[in-house]
């Protein structure tokens, strides 16, 4: 089985995903998605008739984000017609899954050069309507498998799990002052791309949705966002997710303790890598700048939902022949603060490790995007620090969660 190499990782800067008022919110995703496509196709020199396929994670396949948005991006950047594409929805995992694929398709041989990652635009989304349950109101599955809302999953983990308010509003503040420093110092710089309008005008070349100067006190004073829904009736029958929860933990009474401070931001955005086999990297002079050393997904309760990434982060491990140990710097989504603190208390890591500038309760979670972005502030950051391996790992509704193991070069 051949390598898989890192040649490169882009991404845009996160814009506020409300409509009318993040910078992004007027772009087309397709165009937010070939602003990265293009910048990494002119920076690495990249023959777009050489790229076997671009894959793109997005968690609303709908509206502007339909019709296949991978395909659409790559034309949109200019390449190539060989250039081809697919789009792919994992939930939150979309953009890790669609890199984890390309690094299968050239292990196996079958490909050489592949461009992979996501894009979301969030305040897009937000236009389309959706409905409150995750089973699309299919009422058999909801019998097997009541699954509630993920942020309800939020608060009733910690509740299970024994994690306070307290505890997720100190992580929150913490992401926030690695954000803020990460920010200052440049270490972003690297990877990020600014966007523009079609006219030409700058859309957005920083980070939008950082709050720097929050305080513990003004987090605390942040209502529980979930504790309002929680027992309101959703459709005809009168089903809440309170009735969901009960149906599997009858007797727990959940403490509400995740709101917008310490929950991963609304944001619009988009990153991408490239991916390439030896023989074709040396061949084009293509300098490698990581090993994939192994990729993994795991399922777990989708009742929970959100317990996925320590077992994923095992299996990865497993397969390649490491230990917790052996990993210099974690990147593990954000998508609720009891998601991370679950993580490092289950695998027993030291928090100086993980998500070392920040998380998306800073700076923000655009969904398929999102996977493809905290690997490359990964790798980012290992050559920073000049350490060498690095794993990323997101949860996914559904209870799934897909992982990624990357050593230096």
């Amino acid at each position: 089985m051949q390598e898989a190499w890192i040649i490169d990782a882009a991404r845009t800067p996160r814009g506020v995903g409300k409509v009318g008022k993040g910078a992004l919110s007027e772009v087309h995703p397709q165009r937010i998605l070939s602003t990265v496509l293009k910048a990494l196709g002119e920076r690495n020199n990249l023959d777009s008739r050489d790229i076997d396929d671009v894959i793109a994670g997005c968690g609303t396949q709908a509206g502007k984000q339909g019709a296949c948005i991978a395909r659409m991006a790559s034309l949109d950047a200019g390449w190539d017609n060989a250039a081809v594409g697919f789009s792919l929805d994992r939930f939150c995992g979309s953009g890790l899954t669609a890199v984890n694929l390309a690094a299968m398709g050239i292990m196996s041989g079958m490909q050489n050069l592949v461009v992979a990652g996501g894009v979301e635009s969030m305040s897009h989304g937000s236009t389309l309507g959706g409905k409150p349950f995750i089973d699309s109101d299919n009422a058999h599955l909801r019998e097997i498998h009541p699954q509630p809302h993920q942020g309800i999953c939020a608060d009733l983990i910690a509740t299970l799990e024994g994690f306070s308010r307290e505890d997720t509003d100190k992580l929150a503040l913490e992401s926030q002052r690695r954000a803020e420093q990460a920010i200052k110092h440049g270490y972003f710089s690297k990877s990020l791309i600014p966007v523009y309008h079609d006219d030409g005008r700058l859309a957005l070349d920083h980070e939008e949705f950082p709050r720097p100067g929050t305080t513990l006190e003004g987090l605390s004073q942040l209502k529980a966002a979930f504790a309002a829904v929680y027992d309101r009736p959703l459709d005809e029958e009168g089903t809440s997710y309170k009735a969901l929860v009960e149906r599997s933990y009858a007797d727990v009474r959940i403490e509400h303790i995740h709101h917008a401070g310490n929950s991963s931001g609304v944001v619009d955005g988009a990153g991408a890598l490239v991916l390439a086999s030896p023989d074709y990297a040396k061949a084009h002079g293509l300098k490698p700048r990581a090993r994939i050393r192994a990729v993994a997904t795991a399922g777990n309760s989708p009742e929970l939902m959100l317990n996925a990434p320590v077992p994923a982060a095992q299996k990865a491990l497993a397969l390649a022949g490491m230990s917790i140990k052996d990993i210099d710097l974690f990147e593990i989504n954000e998508a609720f603060a009891v998601v991370p603190l679950k993580f490092m208390r289950d695998l027993g890591l030291d928090p100086a490790i993980v998500n070392v500038n920040g998380g998306a309760m800073a700076l923000g979670h655009p969904i398929g995007a999102t996977g493809a972005i905290i690997l490359g502030t990964l790798l980012d950051e290992l050559e920073r620090r000049d350490l060498s391996t690095g794993m990323a790992t997101l949860c996914a509704a559904g209870g799934m969660a897909p992982a990624t193991i990357i050593e230096r070069m």
